[in-house]
């Protein structure tokens, strides 16, 4: 009798997907009893080793198995202190709604000889395994279990995954663990402290749930820290000289090199010396060959911000839809910290896939014909997955719009990566005119290359600078003075968010986008458009000559962002509510150090109280700060909950789990002591915290 294997996989779609590849599509399909979702499919497929011409049934799990329960004496809120929940007894149980498919899973390998584990390649997916391990292992001790090394569901990928089991990473699994443990206790100690202490503050938290986690506080302080910036930014006024003359019909602007001073009085003096040369001479002239790097691989960080910024959709939406393109086999798993493509992957393969679609087929067909260039190496390697990148072609039509423009970015930033970079002339001229220099740039872009696929960068020709020559004299045909003023920095953007949450090891690639969503959700946090105007520099044109005028340019301080700004008008920038300015300015106050106590303010800045309507008002501040951009956050304590300090830290000890160095019970035991230090001195100075609800959310000074 043929060996029976039992292959479970993560979702009911993935599941569906390999077994039709495995089976040649020829399948019976079970039901089973007590989910509708989750199907048993049955075939035979040539496993190699000892489990050749094996019986298959391939089932799924929805997610995770099971989860993390303290013990029925700390479930309710009144039952214990807070701070007990450091140390309450917890187990592992299978969630009520997953009974079915847990019970599926023990049937099925009650008669079968090994267990094949399709979860998804992350550490996630490895825990996921170990709860569908411990589940068949009820119903058969014996049991011999592998894990399936897949990233994309192409058949071939999927083929291989299936002759190539390896083993489940204990480590991995260890550290999803601790990290789940760690989630659990610090999230409940804090979300009951907050709640029940703060709840009874105002009508408007009634009935609310003050959630805390761990990830989820440092995203909202960097809301509210750039928050603050904004608002408590005092403009600057500057001063800047330009140089206008006319060759050849071309008008060329020379800026000046000093870029802007903040004193009039030096401004002027140096301006009416330039006046008094007459003449400017050319200094020097440069024109040398300049490129547009094609971009890098795509990862799922990029992904998020990028689809914010082009794609007009937030990071959870863009990934959603990611996961569905990936589970009905349009493309690579798209959950990877990966930006360069291993050498052995056969890239001109994949490029040829998409030579039927009428907007980027010709330039699939050129790269084929010659174009192609082996994409750049980033610095990131998962050494799990490789970057996101297009499996197979699907035309627009067959989608559904959203999930078609994320395919189309998808599959232009892989045919941009596997081009040759834009090529283009740079001209630069260098003026001396009295005591100052200046300068003026042109490009004259001569390949577009890359450009003309991946159509979310821009680099344009600008205007060509004439045939000036060095140590040649001209008496400036313009000139002016301008003033201005700097411009504060914009609020967070999704992408800038997500940069700071990446950089500061807060969440990780797969999670970044469902801690934005946790405090949009709480009201912790509320979006509207990106206004244009705070990013602009504010200045004054008047009347131009020889003389003086009035204008300027520049703006320190000011946020710009880099890139396109096609796409933009679904960027949305985080404004925090006053329940949120109130939790991390009250938390602030309260942790900081009792030697020098802050105020609720943090600063010497002064605040307007401010009575809103609900939590999701957003506070009213003055401008009146004493320097020119200030937050109350800027404390780099590193038992700050608003910072990212402590959850940096524990992201590293995760990664020593995975890596050998640390064991699970050290690390939990480690960062409980951390938190419990600063829950006991939160606990302490929790009229602190009452303070600043007072103050942001009820409007009481």
């Amino acid at each position: 009798m043929a060996p029976k294997i039992l292959c479970v996989a993560e979702k009911p779609a993935i599941a569906k997907s390999v077994a039709g590849h495995l089976s040649g599509g020829q399948f019976t399909t079970r039901a089973v009893n007590g989910n509708q979702y989750v199907k048993n499919y049955e075939f035979n497929f040539p496993f190699r080793g000892p489990w050749a011409n094996s019986t298959v049934v391939m089932t799924s799990v929805i997610g995770h198995l099971t989860g993390l329960e303290f013990d029925i004496r700390f479930k309710n809120w009144q039952s214990c202190r807070p701070i007990e929940l450091f140390d309450g007894r917890i187990t592992e149980e299978v969630a009520s709604d997953k009974q079915a498919i847990a019970a599926n899973i023990t049937q099925q390998a009650r008669y079968s000889k090994a267990l094949f584990i399709w979860t998804d390649c992350d550490r996630e997916g490895e825990h996921i395994g170990s709860e569908v391990r411990n589940a068949a292992l009820k119903g058969n001790p014996r049991l011999e279990v592998k894990r399936a090394k897949f990233s994309n569901t192409e058949r071939a990928h999927i083929i291989n995954a299936a002759h190539h089991p390896v083993d489940l990473n204990e480590r991995v699994v260890s550290a999803v663990a601790c990290r789940m443990e760690l989630d659990l206790r610090l999230g409940a100690s804090f979300t009951r402290f907050q709640t029940l202490n703060l709840q009874p503050l105002d009508q408007s938290l009634e009935g609310k749930v003050l959630s805390y986690g761990s990830c989820q506080f440092p995203t909202l302080g960097f809301v509210v820290d750039r928050y603050f910036r904004v608002r408590n930014f005092v403009p600057e006024k500057f001063w800047t000289l330009q140089v206008m003359h006319t060759r050849d019909d071309i008008n060329v602007t020379f800026l000046w090199d000093r870029h802007r001073l903040f004193d009039r009085a030096i401004t002027t003096i140096l301006f009416e010396r330039c006046l008094l040369a007459k003449k400017a001479k050319i200094t020097k002239l440069e024109k040398k060959p300049t490129s547009k790097w094609r971009p890098l691989p795509l990862t799922t960080v990029e992904l998020q911000k990028l689809g914010s910024m082009f794609l007009g959709m937030d990071s959870q939406k863009v990934m959603k839809i990611a996961e569905d393109l990936y589970t009905q086999g349009w493309i690579s798993y798209p959950r990877t910290e990966t930006d360069q493509f291993d050498k052995g992957i056969d890239l001109q393969r994949l490029v040829g896939k998409q030579t039927q679609d009428t907007r980027w087929g010709q330039y699939s067909q050129n790269l084929l014909d010659g174009a192609f260039r082996q994409p750049r190496a980033g610095r990131n390697n998962d050494q799990a997955h490789p970057p996101i990148h297009p499996v197979n072609y699907v035309a627009s039509h067959a989608l559904r719009p959203d999930e078609a423009r994320v395919y189309e970015f998808i599959t232009r930033r892989f045919l941009g990566c596997c081009s040759e970079d834009a090529r283009g002339e740079s001209t630069n001229v260098s003026l001396a005119w009295g005591p100052e220099s200046f300068h003026a740039s042109g490009l004259l872009v001569l390949q577009r290359n890359y450009l003309d696929v991946y159509t979310y960068d821009r680099w344009q020709s600008s205007q060509q600078l004439p045939n000036f020559l060095v140590g040649e004299e001209f008496e400036p045909m313009e000139a002016k003075m301008s003033d201005g003023e700097t411009s504060p920095p914009g609020y967070l953007t999704e992408p800038e968010l997500i940069a700071l949450m990446d950089a500061n090891g807060i969440g990780t690639d797969a999670t970044m986008a469902e801690h934005i969503a946790k405090i949009k959700d709480r009201e912790y946090v509320m979006t509207q458009p990106r206004s244009g105007a705070r990013t602009a520099t504010a200045t004054r044109d008047g009347n131009t000559g020889r003389g003086r005028g009035r204008g300027g340019r520049g703006g320190r301080g000011g946020a710009h962002a880099n890139g396109d700004e096609r796409g933009r008008g679904g960027t949305q920038e985080f404004i925090p509510s006053t329940l949120g300015v109130a939790l991390i300015m009250g938390y602030e106050a309260a942790l900081s150090q009792a030697s020098n106590p802050r105020t609720v303010q943090g600063s010497t800045n002064t605040t307007t109280p401010h009575t809103p309507q609900s939590t999701l008002s957003s506070p009213a501040l003055t401008s009146g700060a004493s320097t020119a951009q200030t937050s109350p956050l800027s404390s780099g304590s590193i038992t700050s909950l608003a910072k990212p300090f402590l959850r940096k830290e524990l992201e590293i000890k995760l990664k020593d789990i995975c890596e050998g160095r640390k064991g699970k019970r050290e690390v939990v035991d480690e960062v409980l002591e951390q938190y419990r230090e600063v829950f006991i001195l939160a606990n302490r100075r929790v009229d602190d915290l009452k303070g600043a609800v007072r103050r942001y959310v009820s409007g009481v000074t």
